[in-house]
Protein backbone atom coordinates (compact mmCIF):
# COMPACT_ATOMS: atom_id res chain seq x y z
CA UNK A 1 0.00 0.00 0.00
CA UNK A 2 2.83 2.38 0.89
CA UNK A 3 4.58 1.60 -2.41
CA UNK A 4 1.47 2.67 -4.32
CA UNK A 5 1.04 5.92 -2.39
CA UNK A 6 4.65 7.10 -2.79
CA UNK A 7 4.52 7.95 -6.53
CA UNK A 8 1.12 9.61 -6.03
CA UNK A 9 2.50 11.80 -3.26
CA UNK A 10 5.58 12.58 -5.32
CA UNK A 11 3.40 13.67 -8.24
CA UNK A 12 1.22 15.74 -5.94
CA UNK A 13 4.25 17.83 -5.03
CA UNK A 14 4.75 18.69 -8.70
CA UNK A 15 2.20 21.48 -8.91
CA UNK A 16 0.76 22.60 -12.22
CA UNK A 17 2.74 25.84 -11.92
CA UNK A 18 6.00 23.91 -11.61
CA UNK A 19 5.05 21.73 -14.56
CA UNK A 20 4.47 24.84 -16.70
CA UNK A 21 7.82 26.21 -15.53
CA UNK A 22 9.66 22.95 -16.25
CA UNK A 23 7.94 22.67 -19.62
CA UNK A 24 9.33 25.99 -20.81
CA UNK A 25 12.76 25.18 -19.32
CA UNK A 26 12.79 21.85 -21.17
CA UNK A 27 11.85 23.52 -24.46
CA UNK A 28 14.62 26.10 -24.00
CA UNK A 29 17.29 23.54 -23.13
CA UNK A 30 16.36 21.21 -26.01
CA UNK A 31 16.40 24.17 -28.39
CA UNK A 32 19.76 25.31 -27.01
CA UNK A 33 21.28 21.87 -27.55
CA UNK A 34 19.98 21.65 -31.14
CA UNK A 35 21.21 25.16 -31.99
CA UNK A 36 24.68 24.28 -30.67
CA UNK A 37 25.03 21.55 -33.29
CA UNK A 38 27.30 22.43 -36.25
CA UNK A 39 24.45 21.65 -38.64
CA UNK A 40 22.46 24.57 -37.18
CA UNK A 41 24.85 27.29 -38.40
CA UNK A 42 25.63 28.26 -41.98
CA UNK A 43 29.34 27.96 -41.23
CA UNK A 44 28.75 24.37 -40.03
CA UNK A 45 30.55 25.18 -36.79
CA UNK A 46 29.27 24.93 -33.25
CA UNK A 47 27.74 28.10 -31.83
CA UNK A 48 28.69 29.14 -28.24
CA UNK A 49 26.36 27.93 -25.50
CA UNK A 50 25.32 31.38 -24.22
CA UNK A 51 24.44 32.61 -27.72
CA UNK A 52 22.32 29.50 -28.29
CA UNK A 53 20.70 29.81 -24.87
CA UNK A 54 19.84 33.45 -25.55
CA UNK A 55 18.35 32.59 -28.96
CA UNK A 56 16.42 29.57 -27.65
CA UNK A 57 14.99 31.59 -24.75
CA UNK A 58 14.02 34.44 -27.06
CA UNK A 59 12.31 32.06 -29.50
CA UNK A 60 10.58 29.93 -26.86
CA UNK A 61 9.41 33.03 -25.00
CA UNK A 62 8.39 34.65 -28.33
CA UNK A 63 10.47 37.74 -27.63
CA UNK A 64 12.62 38.44 -30.68
CA UNK A 65 15.77 39.84 -29.07
CA UNK A 66 18.80 38.31 -30.78
CA UNK A 67 22.54 38.37 -30.31
CA UNK A 68 23.14 36.66 -33.67
CA UNK A 69 21.77 37.61 -37.08
CA UNK A 70 18.95 35.11 -37.61
CA UNK A 71 18.97 35.43 -41.38
CA UNK A 72 22.74 35.12 -41.89
CA UNK A 73 24.04 33.01 -39.00
CA UNK A 74 21.66 30.07 -38.85
CA UNK A 75 21.33 27.35 -41.46
CA UNK A 76 17.98 26.11 -42.76
CA UNK A 77 17.98 23.52 -39.98
CA UNK A 78 18.71 26.18 -37.35
CA UNK A 79 15.96 28.43 -38.70
CA UNK A 80 13.54 25.49 -38.59
CA UNK A 81 14.39 24.85 -34.93
CA UNK A 82 13.75 28.54 -34.16
CA UNK A 83 10.47 28.33 -36.10
CA UNK A 84 9.30 25.31 -34.08
CA UNK A 85 10.23 26.97 -30.78
CA UNK A 86 8.30 30.10 -31.77
CA UNK A 87 5.21 28.06 -32.58
CA UNK A 88 5.35 25.99 -29.39
CA UNK A 89 6.23 29.00 -27.26
CA UNK A 90 3.43 31.07 -28.76
CA UNK A 91 0.74 28.50 -28.09
CA UNK A 92 2.22 27.37 -24.78
CA UNK A 93 4.19 24.23 -24.01
CA UNK A 94 1.38 22.62 -22.03
CA UNK A 95 -1.22 23.35 -24.71
CA UNK A 96 0.93 21.75 -27.41
CA UNK A 97 1.81 18.75 -25.23
CA UNK A 98 -1.79 17.99 -24.28
CA UNK A 99 -2.87 18.43 -27.92
CA UNK A 100 -0.28 15.85 -29.02
CA UNK A 101 -1.35 13.46 -26.26
CA UNK A 102 -4.96 13.80 -27.39
CA UNK A 103 -4.03 13.20 -31.02
CA UNK A 104 -2.28 9.97 -30.01
CA UNK A 105 -5.61 8.66 -28.75
CA UNK A 106 -4.79 8.72 -25.05
CA UNK A 107 -7.26 10.10 -22.50
CA UNK A 108 -6.52 13.26 -20.57
CA UNK A 109 -6.43 12.73 -16.82
CA UNK A 110 -7.93 15.05 -14.20
CA UNK A 111 -4.41 16.07 -13.18
CA UNK A 112 -3.53 16.99 -16.77
CA UNK A 113 -6.75 19.00 -17.08
CA UNK A 114 -5.77 20.90 -13.95
CA UNK A 115 -2.38 21.71 -15.46
CA UNK A 116 -4.00 22.97 -18.67
CA UNK A 117 -6.45 25.00 -16.61
CA UNK A 118 -3.60 26.84 -14.88
CA UNK A 119 -1.65 27.15 -18.13
CA UNK A 120 -4.58 28.81 -19.89
CA UNK A 121 -5.57 30.84 -16.80
CA UNK A 122 -9.17 29.62 -16.81
CA UNK A 123 -11.37 29.36 -13.73
CA UNK A 124 -12.95 26.04 -14.61
CA UNK A 125 -11.84 22.87 -16.35
CA UNK A 126 -15.13 21.92 -18.00
CA UNK A 127 -14.29 23.17 -21.47
CA UNK A 128 -10.50 22.88 -21.36
CA UNK A 129 -10.15 20.39 -24.20
CA UNK A 130 -12.61 22.29 -26.38
CA UNK A 131 -10.62 25.44 -25.69
CA UNK A 132 -7.35 23.76 -26.73
CA UNK A 133 -8.97 22.53 -29.93
CA UNK A 134 -10.26 26.04 -30.64
CA UNK A 135 -6.81 27.56 -29.96
CA UNK A 136 -5.10 25.17 -32.39
CA UNK A 137 -7.71 25.72 -35.11
CA UNK A 138 -7.82 29.51 -34.85
CA UNK A 139 -4.01 29.68 -34.82
CA UNK A 140 -3.63 27.54 -37.92
CA UNK A 141 -6.38 29.52 -39.64
CA UNK A 142 -4.86 32.96 -39.05
CA UNK A 143 -1.28 31.80 -39.68
CA UNK A 144 -2.37 30.04 -42.86
CA UNK A 145 -4.23 33.08 -44.20
CA UNK A 146 -1.33 35.34 -43.21
CA UNK A 147 1.20 33.09 -44.95
CA UNK A 148 -0.95 32.97 -48.08
CA UNK A 149 -1.23 36.76 -48.18
CA UNK A 150 2.51 37.25 -47.67
CA UNK A 151 3.37 34.74 -50.39
CA UNK A 152 2.37 37.14 -53.15
CA UNK A 153 4.93 39.89 -52.45
CA UNK A 154 7.63 37.55 -51.07
CA UNK A 155 7.48 35.06 -53.95
CA UNK A 156 7.65 37.95 -56.39
CA UNK A 157 10.74 39.35 -54.64
CA UNK A 158 12.60 36.20 -53.54
CA UNK A 159 11.36 33.44 -55.86
CA UNK A 160 8.88 30.63 -55.24
CA UNK A 161 10.61 28.42 -52.65
CA UNK A 162 12.32 31.17 -50.66
CA UNK A 163 9.24 33.36 -50.88
CA UNK A 164 6.97 30.62 -49.52
CA UNK A 165 9.44 29.92 -46.70
CA UNK A 166 9.61 33.59 -45.80
CA UNK A 167 5.83 33.91 -45.91
CA UNK A 168 5.20 30.99 -43.54
CA UNK A 169 7.99 31.96 -41.13
CA UNK A 170 6.99 35.61 -40.82
CA UNK A 171 3.27 34.84 -40.60
CA UNK A 172 3.91 32.54 -37.63
CA UNK A 173 6.40 34.99 -36.12
CA UNK A 174 3.89 37.84 -36.41
CA UNK A 175 0.86 35.94 -35.07
CA UNK A 176 2.89 34.52 -32.17
CA UNK A 177 4.19 38.06 -31.50
CA UNK A 178 7.77 36.76 -31.77
CA UNK A 179 9.43 39.34 -34.00
CA UNK A 180 12.04 37.01 -35.53
CA UNK A 181 12.83 37.71 -39.18
CA UNK A 182 14.95 36.11 -41.90
CA UNK A 183 15.93 39.22 -43.86
CA UNK A 184 19.42 39.43 -42.36
CA UNK A 185 21.58 42.26 -41.03
CA UNK A 186 19.11 42.89 -38.19
CA UNK A 187 16.98 44.98 -40.56
CA UNK A 188 13.59 43.49 -39.63
CA UNK A 189 10.92 45.14 -41.84
CA UNK A 190 12.69 48.47 -42.33
CA UNK A 191 12.86 47.96 -46.10
CA UNK A 192 9.04 47.72 -46.19
CA UNK A 193 8.26 50.95 -44.33
CA UNK A 194 6.34 52.29 -47.35
CA UNK A 195 4.72 48.97 -48.36
CA UNK A 196 1.07 49.34 -47.32
CA UNK A 197 0.17 45.73 -48.12
CA UNK A 198 2.90 44.07 -45.99
CA UNK A 199 2.41 46.58 -43.17
CA UNK A 200 -1.32 45.88 -42.96
CA UNK A 201 -0.93 42.08 -43.13
CA UNK A 202 1.76 41.97 -40.44
CA UNK A 203 -0.04 44.46 -38.18
CA UNK A 204 -3.28 42.46 -38.48
CA UNK A 205 -1.52 39.23 -37.53
CA UNK A 206 0.12 40.92 -34.54
CA UNK A 207 -3.20 42.32 -33.31
CA UNK A 208 -5.07 39.04 -33.88
CA UNK A 209 -2.42 37.07 -32.01
CA UNK A 210 -2.22 39.53 -29.12
CA UNK A 211 -5.93 40.07 -28.54
CA UNK A 212 -6.46 36.70 -26.86
CA UNK A 213 -8.16 33.41 -27.72
CA UNK A 214 -11.00 34.03 -25.24
CA UNK A 215 -11.94 37.18 -27.13
CA UNK A 216 -11.90 35.23 -30.38
CA UNK A 217 -14.19 32.66 -28.77
CA UNK A 218 -16.63 35.49 -28.06
CA UNK A 219 -16.35 36.65 -31.66
CA UNK A 220 -17.10 33.11 -32.84
CA UNK A 221 -20.16 32.77 -30.61
CA UNK A 222 -21.64 36.27 -30.86
CA UNK A 223 -20.12 37.63 -34.09
CA UNK A 224 -20.26 41.43 -33.90
CA UNK A 225 -22.89 41.61 -31.14
CA UNK A 226 -20.46 43.11 -28.62
CA UNK A 227 -23.21 43.53 -25.99
CA UNK A 228 -23.22 39.76 -25.46
CA UNK A 229 -19.43 39.49 -25.09
CA UNK A 230 -18.01 38.55 -21.71
CA UNK A 231 -16.99 41.34 -19.36
CA UNK A 232 -13.30 40.50 -19.89
CA UNK A 233 -13.59 40.68 -23.69
CA UNK A 234 -15.26 44.10 -23.47
CA UNK A 235 -12.45 45.38 -21.26
CA UNK A 236 -9.81 43.91 -23.58
CA UNK A 237 -11.30 45.46 -26.73
CA UNK A 238 -11.78 48.85 -25.09
CA UNK A 239 -8.28 49.09 -23.61
CA UNK A 240 -6.65 47.68 -26.77
CA UNK A 241 -8.40 50.26 -28.94
CA UNK A 242 -7.14 53.23 -26.90
CA UNK A 243 -3.64 51.76 -26.55
CA UNK A 244 -3.51 51.52 -30.33
CA UNK A 245 -5.04 54.88 -31.23
CA UNK A 246 -3.49 57.34 -28.77
CA UNK A 247 0.19 56.31 -29.24
CA UNK A 248 -0.27 56.18 -33.02
CA UNK A 249 -1.50 59.79 -33.01
CA UNK A 250 1.45 60.85 -30.85
CA UNK A 251 4.00 59.09 -33.07
CA UNK A 252 2.50 60.72 -36.15
CA UNK A 253 2.41 64.24 -34.67
CA UNK A 254 5.74 64.34 -32.87
CA UNK A 255 7.89 61.51 -34.23
CA UNK A 256 9.10 60.29 -37.64
CA UNK A 257 9.49 63.85 -38.90
CA UNK A 258 11.94 62.54 -41.51
CA UNK A 259 9.13 60.55 -43.14
CA UNK A 260 6.30 62.00 -45.20
CA UNK A 261 2.79 61.09 -46.30
CA UNK A 262 1.99 57.40 -46.39
CA UNK A 263 5.32 56.35 -44.88
CA UNK A 264 4.77 58.50 -41.80
CA UNK A 265 1.25 57.13 -41.28
CA UNK A 266 2.36 53.52 -41.67
CA UNK A 267 5.40 53.95 -39.42
CA UNK A 268 3.26 55.54 -36.69
CA UNK A 269 0.63 52.81 -36.84
CA UNK A 270 3.22 50.05 -36.92
CA UNK A 271 5.16 51.43 -33.94
CA UNK A 272 1.96 51.60 -31.90
CA UNK A 273 1.16 47.97 -32.76
CA UNK A 274 4.61 46.39 -32.54
CA UNK A 275 5.30 47.73 -29.05
CA UNK A 276 2.51 45.47 -27.82
CA UNK A 277 5.04 42.56 -27.73
CA UNK A 278 5.45 42.00 -31.49
CA UNK A 279 9.16 42.70 -32.01
CA UNK A 280 9.20 43.80 -35.65
CA UNK A 281 10.12 47.33 -36.64
CA UNK A 282 9.81 49.33 -39.85
CA UNK A 283 11.77 52.39 -38.69
CA UNK A 284 15.16 52.91 -37.05
CA UNK A 285 14.41 52.70 -33.31
CA UNK A 286 17.79 54.20 -32.40
CA UNK A 287 16.47 57.52 -33.71
CA UNK A 288 13.49 57.61 -31.34
CA UNK A 289 13.36 60.62 -29.05
CA UNK A 290 13.33 60.13 -25.29
CA UNK A 291 9.61 60.91 -25.18
CA UNK A 292 8.80 58.36 -27.88
CA UNK A 293 11.08 55.84 -26.18
CA UNK A 294 9.21 56.31 -22.90
CA UNK A 295 5.83 55.82 -24.58
CA UNK A 296 7.18 52.69 -26.28
CA UNK A 297 8.44 51.42 -22.92
CA UNK A 298 4.99 51.87 -21.35
CA UNK A 299 3.35 50.00 -24.23
CA UNK A 300 5.92 47.18 -23.99
CA UNK A 301 5.33 46.75 -20.27
CA UNK A 302 1.55 46.62 -20.73
CA UNK A 303 1.85 44.11 -23.56
CA UNK A 304 -1.02 42.10 -24.98
CA UNK A 305 -4.09 40.40 -23.56
CA UNK A 306 -4.52 37.35 -21.31
CA UNK A 307 -4.85 34.02 -23.07
CA UNK A 308 -2.94 35.28 -26.11
CA UNK A 309 0.46 34.76 -27.72
CA UNK A 310 1.61 38.12 -26.35
CA UNK A 311 3.50 38.89 -23.14
CA UNK A 312 3.67 41.85 -20.80
CA UNK A 313 1.61 42.69 -17.71
CA UNK A 314 -1.51 42.42 -19.90
CA UNK A 315 -4.17 44.99 -20.72
CA UNK A 316 -6.56 43.63 -18.09
CA UNK A 317 -3.99 44.19 -15.33
CA UNK A 318 -3.72 47.87 -16.22
CA UNK A 319 -7.50 48.15 -16.54
CA UNK A 320 -8.00 46.71 -13.04
CA UNK A 321 -5.38 49.07 -11.56
CA UNK A 322 -7.02 52.09 -13.22
CA UNK A 323 -10.47 51.06 -11.96
CA UNK A 324 -9.04 50.51 -8.49
CA UNK A 325 -7.48 53.98 -8.52
CA UNK A 326 -10.74 55.55 -9.70
CA UNK A 327 -12.58 53.83 -6.85
CA UNK A 328 -10.12 55.41 -4.38
CA UNK A 329 -10.63 58.85 -5.94
CA UNK A 330 -14.42 58.41 -5.74
CA UNK A 331 -14.15 57.05 -2.17
CA UNK A 332 -15.86 53.84 -3.28
CA UNK A 333 -15.36 50.61 -1.33
CA UNK A 334 -14.71 48.44 -4.42
CA UNK A 335 -13.31 48.83 -7.92
CA UNK A 336 -16.09 48.68 -10.48
CA UNK A 337 -17.38 49.73 -13.87
CA UNK A 338 -20.94 50.84 -14.58
CA UNK A 339 -22.16 47.22 -14.65
CA UNK A 340 -19.57 45.04 -12.91
CA UNK A 341 -17.65 44.94 -9.62
CA UNK A 342 -13.99 43.80 -9.52
CA UNK A 343 -13.11 41.34 -6.76
CA UNK A 344 -10.52 42.28 -4.14
CA UNK A 345 -8.44 39.21 -5.06
CA UNK A 346 -8.23 40.42 -8.67
CA UNK A 347 -7.11 43.87 -7.52
CA UNK A 348 -4.46 42.34 -5.24
CA UNK A 349 -3.19 40.08 -8.03
CA UNK A 350 -2.98 43.03 -10.44
CA UNK A 351 -1.07 45.07 -7.85
CA UNK A 352 1.38 42.22 -7.22
CA UNK A 353 2.00 41.74 -10.95
CA UNK A 354 2.55 45.46 -11.46
CA UNK A 355 4.98 45.69 -8.53
CA UNK A 356 7.03 42.68 -9.64
CA UNK A 357 7.25 43.83 -13.25
CA UNK A 358 8.23 47.37 -12.34
CA UNK A 359 10.82 46.28 -9.78
CA UNK A 360 12.55 43.85 -12.14
CA UNK A 361 12.30 46.22 -15.10
CA UNK A 362 13.79 49.23 -13.27
CA UNK A 363 16.49 47.53 -11.19
CA UNK A 364 17.67 45.43 -14.14
CA UNK A 365 17.99 48.58 -16.26
CA UNK A 366 19.94 50.38 -13.53
CA UNK A 367 22.31 47.42 -13.17
CA UNK A 368 22.83 47.11 -16.93
CA UNK A 369 23.42 50.84 -17.28
CA UNK A 370 26.08 50.67 -14.56
CA UNK A 371 28.04 47.72 -15.93
CA UNK A 372 27.68 48.64 -19.61
CA UNK A 373 28.10 52.42 -19.20
CA UNK A 374 25.07 53.04 -21.42
CA UNK A 375 22.32 55.70 -21.19
CA UNK A 376 19.63 54.66 -18.72
CA UNK A 377 16.80 55.31 -21.20
CA UNK A 378 18.33 52.80 -23.64
CA UNK A 379 18.70 50.23 -20.87
CA UNK A 380 15.11 50.80 -19.74
CA UNK A 381 14.03 50.28 -23.36
CA UNK A 382 15.97 46.99 -23.50
CA UNK A 383 14.72 45.58 -20.20
CA UNK A 384 11.12 46.56 -21.04
CA UNK A 385 11.51 44.79 -24.38
CA UNK A 386 12.81 41.66 -22.63
CA UNK A 387 10.36 41.42 -19.73
CA UNK A 388 7.47 42.37 -22.02
CA UNK A 389 8.64 39.69 -24.52
CA UNK A 390 8.58 42.34 -27.24
CA UNK A 391 11.95 42.04 -28.95
CA UNK A 392 12.51 45.51 -30.39
CA UNK A 393 15.87 47.03 -29.54
CA UNK A 394 17.92 50.17 -29.98
CA UNK A 395 20.81 48.04 -31.17
CA UNK A 396 22.61 47.34 -27.90
CA UNK A 397 21.69 43.63 -27.49
CA UNK A 398 24.56 42.39 -29.63
CA UNK A 399 27.08 44.59 -27.83
CA UNK A 400 26.41 43.81 -24.18
CA UNK A 401 28.53 41.67 -21.85
CA UNK A 402 27.78 38.23 -20.41
CA UNK A 403 26.10 39.44 -17.15
CA UNK A 404 23.71 41.61 -19.15
CA UNK A 405 22.83 38.74 -21.47
CA UNK A 406 22.04 36.54 -18.48
CA UNK A 407 19.79 39.25 -17.04
CA UNK A 408 17.95 39.60 -20.36
CA UNK A 409 17.53 35.81 -20.58
CA UNK A 410 15.93 35.76 -17.14
CA UNK A 411 13.67 38.72 -17.97
CA UNK A 412 12.46 37.05 -21.18
CA UNK A 413 11.72 33.83 -19.31
CA UNK A 414 9.99 35.71 -16.49
CA UNK A 415 7.89 37.70 -18.94
CA UNK A 416 6.66 34.66 -20.86
CA UNK A 417 6.03 32.23 -18.00
CA UNK A 418 4.36 34.92 -15.95
CA UNK A 419 5.34 36.34 -12.61
CA UNK A 420 2.61 34.64 -10.58
CA UNK A 421 3.38 31.26 -12.17
CA UNK A 422 7.06 31.71 -11.35
CA UNK A 423 6.33 32.74 -7.75
CA UNK A 424 3.80 29.95 -7.16
CA UNK A 425 6.22 27.41 -8.64
CA UNK A 426 9.18 28.61 -6.56
CA UNK A 427 7.45 29.01 -3.19
CA UNK A 428 5.85 26.18 -1.22
CA UNK A 429 2.09 26.23 -0.98
CA UNK A 430 1.09 27.95 2.25
CA UNK A 431 -2.14 26.91 3.95
CA UNK A 432 -4.52 29.72 4.74
CA UNK A 433 -4.69 30.61 8.41
CA UNK A 434 -8.33 30.47 9.55
CA UNK A 435 -7.53 32.95 12.33
CA UNK A 436 -7.89 36.62 11.45
CA UNK A 437 -5.18 38.90 12.78
CA UNK A 438 -5.99 42.22 14.45
CA UNK A 439 -6.36 45.12 12.03
CA UNK A 440 -3.31 47.40 11.76
CA UNK A 441 -3.68 51.06 10.86
CA UNK A 442 -1.30 52.61 8.31
CA UNK A 443 -1.66 56.03 6.73
CA UNK A 444 -0.75 56.19 3.02
CA UNK A 445 -0.43 59.09 0.61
Amino acid sequence: MNDIRKPLLKRARITSFRLILFGFLALIMIGTFLLMLPVSSQAHQGTPFLDCLFTATSASCVTGLTVLDTGNHWSQFGKFIIFVMIQIGGLGVITMTIALVRLSGRKISIYQRSVVQDSLSVDHGGGVMKMISFIIRITLLFEGIGALLLMFPFCKEYGLIKGMTYAVFHAVSAFCNAGFDLFGNFQSLTSYVSDTYINLVVMTLIIFGGIGFYTWQDVKQHRFDIKNYTFQSKVILSVSFWLFLVPAIYFYCFEYTDLYGKERVLASLFQSVTCRTAGFNTADLAKLSNSASLISIILMLIGGCPGSTAGGMKTTTIAVLILSSISVFNQSETAHTKTRRISDNTVKAASAIFLLYMALFIFSAIFISSIEDLPLIDCLFETASAIGTVGITKGITTLVKVPTRIILIFLMFFGRVGCLTLIYAALPRVRKDPMKLPMGSINVG
